[in-house]
């Protein structure tokens, strides 16, 4: 990768169209990018599965909460969690299924120094979105971006492709910090990794 962002290719609506077990793996080694050249590579995802899983904000049905997940695929489900930390899903799917992909952690590539002031306690660059809070954090992903279409970049935000493909051999186990459902090996991430959460 060159760093220009104009080789990078946004994903198009019909790869977020899927199963969120199918997406999620997909999305490894593709690029989590904001309009101010700030831009990380997605090493660590979830996935979650609507109303067969009791992990996903959706299992319940739809609420104002999580209506973004109940909508079409390609936006962005944004949540905040433990009364302090935003995280970033891609909505998959049909419209009304309720699924997504959590965004766990990224390597960051560009905008670092815009990271690093956002992320002011990171001691090392490994640190600074290396778990879904941080990276919301450091690419300055809020409630303000909740329903943001990651296809038509409507708010600054994007995922796209540098050509890299997700790894043949993506290393997939149980997901992190849910109470339920943790039976599922719905958590991908690229192998060796120094930039997967801890």
């Amino acid at each position: 990768m060159d760093g220009r962002p104009a080789r990078w290719s946004t994903l198009p609506r019909r790869f977020y169209r899927r199963d969120p077990r199918e997406v999620a793996p997909e999305l490894l080694n593709k690029l989590l990018v904001r309009d101010d050249g700030r831009a990380g590579r997605i090493v660590e995802v979830e996935a979650y599965c609507g109303a067969e899983d009791p992990a996903a904000h959706t299992y319940r049905g739809k609420t104002a909460r999580n209506a973004t997940m109940f909508g079409e695929a390609g936006h962005m489900y944004v949540y905040f969690t433990y009364g302090m930390h935003w995280c970033a899903n891609a909505v998959c799917g049909e419209v009304d299924e309720g699924v997504g992909v959590l965004i766990r952690a990224l390597e960051p590539l560009t905008g670092i120094e815009a990271m690093r002031a956002l992320r002011p306690r990171a001691r090392t660059d490994r640190d600074l979105a290396n778990g879904p809070g941080k990276l919301a954090q450091a690419l300055g992903i809020t409630g303000e971006f909740d329903g943001a279409d990651l296809v038509r970049n409507d708010r600054g935000v994007r995922i796209a492709s540098d050509g890299l493909p997700p790894p043949a051999d993506a290393v997939s186990g149980p997901r992190i910090g849910i109470s339920q459902g943790r039976e599922h090996p719905w958590r991908w991430h690229v192998p060796g990794h120094r930039h997967v959460s801890r």
